[in-house]
């Protein structure tokens, strides 16, 4: 995500802030935006900031924490903390699964199935090639619940979330698999924001995964 992050719903930007860079971006933001005149827990477990010149932040950490007396020193000090968390990406003809410590992979399976392309031709063919194309989207589903079952399943006691992108669709089919339920009930949001499920792409997603979630309005972004 860039540094401008994205447009949130309501106004403001939504970005994502790697937890080793939490606390000097925070700085930087009370240099811009004056000293922190509000910092408080919401019950959700945010932290909501609001600054001198009526800046507002909203911070969400991906994984759960425990507030202290100092709470925003508690809370970048957590978002530092290392946990086990797994990624299964799915997209049409290709799967990827990985259990990470923090950032380092200790178990992945990166693999692909042909899923017949779809073609101009009307009537039976058109039809022939829709069931073709059906009947291997399916398969790729079994083959990526098969791989998360070897793959992830041995290490779900250890684990704290699971992390997900892709084709949403398929990933919300390959969890559906009875095997995956204690897989599934770990599941987290957002869904991260890939390409096709690759080796190297699978290697970047702690970048999404282990990062701050930010909402940051400034005055002059508010929508009435």
């Amino acid at each position: 995500m860039s540094a401008r992050g994205r447009p949130a719903a309501g106004g403001g930007r939504l970005l994502r802030v790697a937890p080793d860079r939490l606390g000097r971006w925070l700085d930087g933001v009370a240099d811009r935006h004056g000293a922190f005149a509000q910092v408080h827990r919401t019950d959700d477990g945010a932290v909501a900031i609001t600054c001198a010149d009526t800046t507002d932040l909203t911070l969400r950490a991906p994984f759960g924490w425990r507030p202290g007396p100092a709470l925003l020193t508690t809370f970048t000090a957590a978002a530092r903390r290392p946990h086990r968390a797994a990624v299964l990406l799915v997209r049409r003809g290709r799967w990827a699964v990985g259990v990470f410590d923090g950032d380092d992979l200790v178990v992945s399976k990166v693999d692909a199935r042909l899923v017949q392309g779809r073609t101009a031709a009307g009537g039976w063919s058109q039809q022939r090639y829709a069931r073709r194309r059906g009947h291997q989207t399916d398969a790729v589903v079994d083959a990526a619940a098969d791989t998360a079952v070897r793959v992830v399943l041995p290490h779900v006691d250890g684990l704290e979330a699971l992390f997900t992108g892709g084709d949403r669709g398929l990933v919300d089919d390959v969890l559906a698999d009875p095997r995956l339920a204690p897989l599934a009930a770990l599941r987290a949001e957002p869904a991260l924001e890939v390409g096709e499920p690759t080796k190297a792409v699978l290697l970047e997603t702690p970048q999404q995964f282990r990062a701050v979630l930010v909402h940051i309005t400034e005055p002059g972004e508010r929508r009435d």
